[in-house]
């Protein structure tokens, strides 16, 4: 049974949809990451459930019950802000007893609560230090107690680490995530790490141009994308644009190559498909005869150390292909040999294209 809904949301800022349209259900104690590049909608969205802002059209429901309308102070939602956002003048004991101490709750009650919280994020020792005395981790710590503290109903994080060094930022997700399943709060979270969402959550919503292009569980979306521009987004995927030339064996054809890729049978045939090859899938090894059925003859123009993992990007005649190889394996490929990389038939997805129209964008990610 959904807990936190969202309804048919849209908001407009002049002539810019930042949400056109989105419908969000999890349940209770479920952990939801919107994610998508900057300006998709998703803090519009996170803004318009904390009731810092109103949807132009569309209802948001927790519980049961409208609260559309309701200010954010009666909400009972817990934030945590991107900036930290911690009084500076307040100690972290401090902080994370404000929004008891504004409710009534009575001194040894609070006391005691903040005690918890400190503890739970692991932060008794430095209760009595001011923000300015604490590590940038650290901080956001207090700032996760603190939006605990008042117990609420939803807790909402707005790119809570993306300020924060690599080392640090893994070690607070997996807290993020220990305290969320420990206390059982039901918890939108926004991000635009990829990792970080597949990581942590329960389902991930990925937005694009104040829609969701797809929502699902980390293990779908990074193994059966449903548009091309989640394809893009998750994960790194070799595209290869395509036509059906035979539905019924599930052959299709990119530039004068035929394959053969399970996912094409009972396909029209003639039909504009994008196949979809993640790195790891591709077979790579070292050319004798050249390219054998379902696979690229071509040359290694690059690798990449990635520690366990070389990644070989390869051309074959105007098509370029990547590859995750071990590093053991890709040192026997170095820049320059020639090599067969062969696409799985059971391991590829497919997506439709438009039968019209121009060929696939190319999705600048960046300026999103």
């Amino acid at each position: 049974m959904a807990y936190l809904e969202l309804q048919n949301l849209h908001r407009d800022f002049g002539t810019v949809k930042a949400l056109n349209g989105i419908d969000i259900s999890l349940g209770e104690g479920e952990f939801l990451s919107l994610l998508g590049p900057s300006g998709c909608g998703k803090t519009t969205a996170l803004r318009l459930v904390a009731g810092f802002d109103r949807p132009d059209q569309g209802r948001i429901v927790v519980d049961g019950k409208d609260v559309t309308t309701i200010s954010p102070n009666k909400r009972d939602m817990g934030m945590v802000f991107q900036a930290y956002s911690l009084f500076p003048n307040m100690t972290a004991r401090q902080n994370v007893e404000f929004g008891l101490k504004i409710r009534g709750r009575d001194k040894a009650d609070r006391r005691n609560r903040v005690a918890e919280l400190l503890d739970l994020v692991g932060l008794e020792h430095a209760a009595d230090r001011y923000p300015h005395q604490l590590s940038g981790g650290m901080q956001q710590r207090v700032a996760l107690a603190r939006g605990l503290a008042i117990e609420p109903r939803v807790l909402l994080l707005d790119e809570p680490l993306s300020a924060l060094d690599a080392k640090v930022r893994v070690q607070l997700r997996e807290e993020i995530r220990r305290i969320q399943l420990e206390l059982g709060i039901t918890t939108l979270y926004v991000t635009h790490d990829q990792e970080e969402a597949l990581a942590i959550s329960d389902h991930v919503a990925v937005m694009y141009g104040g829609v969701i292009e797809q929502m699902g569980t980390p293990a779908e979306m990074y193994t059966s994308p449903a548009t091309p521009f989640v394809a893009e987004f998750i994960g790194t995927m070799n595209r290869l644009e395509a036509i059906v030339l035979d539905g019924a064996e599930g052959d299709v054809e990119h530039s004068g190559t035929r394959l053969r890729v399970a996912a094409a049978r009972g396909r029209r045939n003639g039909e504009r498909v994008l196949v979809l090859i993640r790195p790891e899938a591709l077979e790579l090894e070292a050319a004798t005869n050249g390219a054998s059925a379902n696979s690229f003859a071509g040359e290694v123009l690059t690798q990449t150390f990635l520690g366990p993992v070389t990644r070989l990007k390869v051309t074959s005649n105007g098509t370029s292909l990547i590859a995750d190889l071990s590093t053991a394996r890709a040192a026997a490929l170095p820049v320059g040999a020639r090599v067969v990389a062969k696409v799985p038939s059971e391991g590829a997805k497919l997506i439709s294209l438009p039968d019209d129209g121009p060929g696939l964008p190319v999705l600048d990610l960046d300026d999103q």
